[in-house]
C-alpha cells in the first residue's frame, strides 16, 4: 500500500474548534480519522481517510466481548515558525506492533501507517493548538471485528487513528501531584499483559483510580502483584525517584509498560551524566530515604503528561511530603528540555523529531 492508495473523503462542513482556553484531555476531535481494515485472507486493505464519525459494528464482534484490541499515544507540536513535529512516533509504531503480538493481533506496517498518520495530520493541521502546553494528541488503536462468541482470536480487525487538540493531562500542569499507592488491587501481573497497551490494564485500574479520586488524589502507584512490596507504575506514567543523589526507576519486568517518554528520560540522564539506575526498588526503601532525609524528588513520565512531579505519596496512610511539595530541579530540568525539543527551541542531539512535510 502506498500514500496514492490511500482513498480521502473530506468532510463537508468542519467543526468549531476549541478556544485553546477550553481545552481538556480527550473532550475534542477533529474532522477527520484514519481506517484500513483486515482479514486473514487479504490482509490490511481499503485504507483511508473520511470524516470523524461514529462507528459500526456487529453487537458479536469479538471486540466487545474478550477486549481483543490494543492502542497507542503519541502527540504532535506545532513549531515556532509552523512546522508540524512529532516525538519519537517510530517508538510507538515498534511498542503497537509488541502489543499486537501479545493479544494475536496482526501486525502493521510501521513506515506505511507513519506516513498515513502525516497524512491525516497534515489534513487536519488548522486543529493543532498553538498555545503553551497545548497539542494535538494521536491515538491510533486497533479492535477484533469478527462476529463470533466463540473464545479466539478474531480473523478480522480494524485499525484506526483519531486526533484530538488538548491541554494539559492533569490540572496542576507541571506543578506536583499527590500519589495514593495502592495496596489492594493489582494491575498487572509477570506473565499477563502489563507490557502490552491494552484497554484491559486499564479497565482493571478503575477501581482504585476511583477511590484515589474520591480522595483528591490524581494517579494510582501500582506496586507487584506478588509480593506488593515493589514499585511498578503510576496509572498514566512510568515513576522516577531521586534518592540521595542517585535517579532511580523500577526496571521493565513482564508487567511493567515501557514508556517513550521513560526511556527518553533515561538517555537524556546519561548524557548529563548523572547517576541513574534502573533496579527493583521497594516501599520500605522509599519510606527509609523519606525519613532519613534523602528521599530528594519523586516524578512520573509519559506521553500525556510528560514530566508530572509528585509532591506527596500516601502508602497505607503514612504520607511522605516530597520535595516540600514543590518541582524539584531534574524534574523541571527535563520538563523544559523535552517540551523545548518538541517545539523546536532547543536542539535535539537525539534525532528525535520527525517533520510532518
Amino acid at each position: 500500500m502506498g500514500n496514492e492508495h490511500i482513498r480521502v473523503e473530506r468532510i463537508k462542513t468542519g467543526k468549531t474548534k476549541p478556544s485553546p482556553d477550553q481545552l481538556q484531555f480527550g473532550k475534542h476531535f477533529t474532522d477527520h480519522m484514519f481506517i484500513m481494515d483486515y482479514d486473514a485472507s487479504q490482509g490490511w486493505n481499503d485504507p483511508r481517510i473520511v470524516p470523524y464519525e461514529p462507528l459500526t459494528l456487529d453487537p458479536a464482534a469479538i471486540i466487545f466481548h474478550y477486549g481483543q484490541t490494543v492502542f497507542e499515544g503519541l502527540k504532535a507540536y506545532l513549531g515556532g515558525n509552523g512546522d508540524i513535529r512529532l516525538f519519537r512516533p517510530d517508538k510507538n509504531m515498534v511498542r503497537m506492533n509488541h502489543s499486537s503480538d501479545r493479544l494475536c493481533m496482526p501486525q502493521i506496517d510501521e513506515s506505511f501507517v507513519l506516513m498515513a498518520l502525516k497524512k491525516l495530520i497534515k489534513i487536519d493541521q488548522e486543529w493543532i493548538p498553538n498555545a503553551e502546553g497545548t497539542s494535538l494528541y494521536i491515538r491510533p488503536f486497533m479492535i477484533a471485528t469478527e462476529a463470533n462468541l466463540s473464545v479466539s482470536a478474531s480473523h478480522n480487525y480494524r485499525f484506526m487513528i483519531i486526533l484530538s487538540p488538548v491541554g494539559s493531562y492533569y490540572k496542576e500542569g507541571i506543578n506536583p501531584v499527590r500519589i495514593l499507592v495502592e495496596n489492594e488491587y493489582i494491575r498487572a501481573v509477570a506473565g499477563g499483559t502489563g507490557t502490552a497497551k491494552t484497554a484491559g490494564n486499564y479497565a482493571a485500574s478503575l477501581k482504585a483510580q476511583e477511590t484515589a479520586e474520591e480522595n483528591d488524589y490524581a494517579q494510582v502507584l501500582w506496586l507487584d502483584g506478588v509480593e506488593k512490596r515493589y514499585v511498578e507504575e503510576v496509572g498514566s506514567m512510568n515513576v522516577f525517584f531521586k534518592i540521595a543523589g542517585e535517579i532511580v526507576t523500577p526496571a521493565l519486568n513482564d508487567s511493567i509498560l515501557e514508556g517513550v517518554t521513560r526511556h527518553s528520560v533515561l538517555q537524556l540522564l546519561h548524557h548529563w551524566d548523572l547517576p541513574v539506575t534502573e533496579r527493583r526498588i521497594s516501599m520500605d526503601e522509599i519510606k527509609t530515604a523519606y525519613e532519613a532525609g534523602t528521599l530528594e524528588e519523586a516524578f512520573g513520565t509519559g506521553t500525556a503528561a510528560v514530566i508530572s512531579p509528585i509532591g506527596e505519596l500516601n502508602w497505607d496512610g503514612y504520607k511522605m511530603d516530597i520535595n516540600g511539595g514543590e518541582t524539584g530541579p531534574i524534574a523541571r530540568r527535563l520538563y523544559d528540555t523535552i517540551t523545548g525539543i518538541q517545539l523546536g527551541t532547543l536542539e535535539d542531539p537525539f534525532e528525535w523529531i520527525v517533520q510532518v512535510d
